[in-house]
C-alpha cells in the first residue's frame, strides 16, 4: 500500500486543505476526489482472481483513498452487502439492472455521507423503455444508468451525480446510450447543479458515442473530460481494462469521469496498483480531484 500512499501525496494533497485561486487569492473549499472503479462480478469462473479472494484489498483500496463520490459497477447484491459493512460512511444507492431492485448486476453509487446529503435518487435504463427493465438497440446485456442529486453540506453546492455501465458489444447501442443520458441531462438537471458522469463506458475516448458528450446544444451541459483537461494527468496511452493483469498486455483507457465546465479538474489518474502481484479487479480504479464551485464566492478554484 506504500505506492500508494506516495501517489495520494503527490497528486491529491490539495484535497486536504483549502486551496486559494492563483490569481484572486480567493479561499475555496477543498478540493474532492471522486472515483469510478468496475469490481468485477463475483463468479466463481475466475478461481483465483474471484471476489472472497480479492474483496479486502479492494476495500482497503477504497478506505485508502476515500473518495467523497464513488461510483462502481458489476455489483452483485452479495458483493455490494460486503461493501456497505467495509464503508461504513457512505450511503448507498442505485437497483439492480433486472428487477429494478435487488436481482442482477448494479451500477451503485456510494456518497460519503459527511460530505454530501442525497437530495433524491434512481435508476434508469439504458433503452427506449427508461423506466423499466429492459434491453436497449443491439446491447448484449440490459444496461443501466444511476444517479443522485446531492448536496455539499459545507456550502450548499447542488451537483448531480450519475454512473453508468455501457454495453461492451453493442455500438449502437453505446451510441444511443450517451444520447439518452445527454437528453436525461437536460430534462433533471436542476438550476445551479454541477455535473458528474462516471462509469464503464466500454469505449475509448476517441469512439463517437464518447465523444458526443461534449456536444450537447446547451453549453451548461456539456461535458468535459478530466483526463484531457485536468491540470495533472499523463499524456501516455493508459488502460483502465487489466484482465487481471498487473500490467495490460492490451486494453484501453474505457472508464471515465467526466464533469460540467465550471467544475476545475485538478487531476486524474488511474491507479494502477496491485499487492503481492494481484490486482483488486479485472479493471483499475480511476480518480480524480475536482474544485467543486461554491454558491457562497465569485470566485472558483483553479485554472488550467
Amino acid at each position: 500500500m506504500r505506492i500508494l500512499h506516495l501517489l495520494l501525496l503527490t497528486l491529491f494533497a490539495p484535497a486536504c486543505v483549502a486551496a486559494k485561486h492563483p490569481q484572486t487569492g480567493t479561499v475555496c473549499e477543498p478540493a474532492m476526489l471522486v472515483m469510478t472503479y468496475n469490481i468485477r462480478l463475483d463468479t466463481p469462473v475466475d478461481g483465483d482472481n474471484g471476489w472472497v479472494h480479492r474483496k479486502s484489498f479492494l476495500t482497503r483500496q477504497i478506505i485508502t483513498m476515500r473518495p467523497q463520490i464513488l461510483c462502481m459497477q458489476e455489483v452483485l447484491p452479495n458483493q455490494r452487502a460486503d461493501l456497505e459493512a467495509a464503508l461504513k460512511g457512505y450511503d448507498f444507492v442505485g437497483a439492480g439492472r433486472d428487477d429494478g431492485k435487488n436481482t442482477g448486476e448494479a451500477s451503485p453509487l456510494a456518497i460519503e455521507r459527511r460530505a454530501f446529503k442525497i437530495s433524491s435518487s434512481g435508476t434508469f435504463w439504458l433503452s427506449p423503455t427508461p423506466s423499466v427493465p429492459s434491453l436497449g438497440w443491439d446491447a448484449a446485456y440490459k444496461r443501466v444508468a444511476s444517479w443522485a442529486h446531492i448536496i455539499r453540506r459545507s456550502d450548499g453546492a447542488k451537483l448531480l451525480a450519475i454512473n453508468t455501465h455501457w454495453d461492451h458489444l453493442g455500438q449502437l447501442a453505446r451510441k444511443e446510450s450517451g444520447r439518452q443520458i445527454l437528453e436525461w441531462i437536460e430534462n433533471n438537471r436542476s438550476k445551479n447543479e454541477h455535473l458528474i458522469l462516471l462509469g464503464d463506458f466500454n469505449a475509448d475516448e476517441t469512439e463517437e458515442s464518447v465523444v458526443q458528450l461534449s456536444r450537447a446544444k446547451d453549453p451548461q451541459i456539456a461535458l468535459v473530460n478530466s483526463r484531457r483537461e485536468a491540470s495533472n494527468s499523463s499524456d501516455r496511452p493508459m488502460a483502465s481494462f487489466n484482465a487481471f493483469n498487473t500490467i495490460p498486455v492490451t486494453g484501453k483507457l474505457i472508464d471515465h469521469i467526466f464533469v460540467n465546465a465550471g467544475v476545475h479538474i485538478q487531476a486524474h489518474a488511474v491507479v494502477a496498483q496491485h499487492e503481492n502481484g494481484r490486482v483488486a479487479s479485472d479493471h483499475f480504479p480511476v480518480v480524480a480531484l475536482l474544485n467543486v464551485p461554491s454558491p457562497r464566492r465569485t470566485s472558483r478554484c483553479g485554472g488550467k
